[in-house]
């Protein structure tokens, strides 16, 4: 069973960064696919960022520029590099982790998630 711990949220000020990790239990964190997610209320939960098991990385256009996805193996650990923020970013971030040997096609993939880490941006 894998187990997924998020932590690194906080509240920042607009134009802040933070760092989210996710640390993963499990022997196949090496080669699973991981992403982020973030929900935030009344709204939909949406895709951030994946990362597959050979470091390829998938970025929301939301996310894309301003956000790093990152893994250290050896750590079995996943992390979310977060620039430039801004209040729409502000939601629950959660952590997922899908298949083996998968390049990211879509949320479906993801089958174990964590319980979330709330990020706060203010204006």
């Amino acid at each position: 069973q894998v187990q997924l711990v998020e932590s690194g949220g906080g509240l920042v000020q607009a134009g802040g960064s933070l760092r989210l990790s996710c640390a993963a239990s499990g022997r196949t964190f090496s080669s699973s696919l991981m992403g982020w997610f973030r929900q935030a209320p009344g709204k939909e939960r949406e895709f951030v960022s994946a990362i597959s098991w050979n470091s390829r990385t998938y970025y929301a256009d939301s996310a894309r520029g301003r956000f790093t996805i990152s893994r250290d193996n050896a750590k079995n650990t996943v992390y979310l590099r977060m620039n430039s923020l801004k209040p729409e970013d502000t939601a629950v971030y959660l952590c997922a982790a899908g298949g083996a040997h998968n390049d990211y096609v879509g949320p479906g993939q993801f089958v174990h998630w964590g319980q979330g880490t709330q990020v706060t941006v203010s204006s």
